[in-house]
């Protein structure tokens, strides 16, 4: 991917590291249009840095997933990278009364959203990337949150298929694969003994210019190379379990 001169979508890009990816992808020299539900946050980051494009954008909803492709063909005709980073992560049991509905918002959130949008962005003949948020939980599950790594270890998959599907149209397909970051993902505080968004956000960056395809940091290097001998033992250690 060149890191320069590109227009750039990224969804869930007001906070955690939608943002600091659109920061770093201005940083580079590109147009960087980010969308996301909450027009405080997007206000917020467009203070943080000026030239953002903003959007708010319900992704669960079918319909504003179609409106916020029409608007980019429209207005964005341009744009040639997609990224796909709006997720959400519940904590919570199969036993809560609440469980199945909070299940279905996130594998909507998670995986019914990119991959409408994969389907809604494909059409535009000027994309040349994709690239693919997923999870270090991809590969190991963390049963306090027993549906989020299946929604990511689902978008991995996809992500690798999807690859060789669009390989004949030189369109590439990135895999970014953070491991826990110190984001408010799932809940404030519930991260905050993770490394800091900037020391990955460097981490992935310094990949691309690499030419990788799949951007790992700390532990997910090891995790999307291991075997069930490696995992194992993680997964036992993650959910603290004898």
């Amino acid at each position: 991917m060149q890191l320069s001169n590109n227009k750039i979508l990224i969804t869930g890009g007001a906070s955690g590291i939608g943002f600091a990816m659109a920061e770093r992808f201005v940083a580079e020299g590109n147009t960087v249009i980010i969308c996301g539900r909450r027009a405080d946050a997007l206000a917020d980051a467009a203070k943080a840095v000026p030239s953002l494009i903003t959007r708010q954008c319900d992704l669960s909803k079918s319909e504003e997933r179609v409106a916020l492709f029409a608007w980019v063909a429209a207005e964005h005709g341009d744009t040639n990278v997609l990224v796909s980073n709006a997720g959400i992560q519940q904590w919570m049991s199969v036993e809560d009364d609440d469980f199945f509905q909070r299940a279905m918002d996130e594998i909507n959130i998670n995986v019914t959203a990119p991959l409408h949008l994969t389907s809604l962005f494909l059409k535009l003949k000027s994309l040349t990337t994709i690239i693919n948020v997923t999870s270090g939980l991809s590969f190991v599950p963390m049963v306090k949150t027993p549906v989020y790594p299946a929604t990511k270890a689902f978008f991995h998959s996809f992500t690798v298929a999807l690859r060789e599907l669009v390989h004949a149209r030189n369109i590439e397909v990135i895999e970014a694969i953070p491991p826990a970051l110190n984001t408010d993902l799932g809940g404030k505080g519930l991260h905050d003994f993770a490394p800091p968004v900037s020391e990955f956000i460097a981490s992935i960056f310094a990949q691309l210019k690499e030419g990788k395809i799949a951007l790992t940091f700390g532990f997910t290097e090891a995790l999307s190379q291991a075997g069930q001998e490696v995992i194992g033992p993680i997964f036992k250690r993650l959910n603290q379990l004898n």
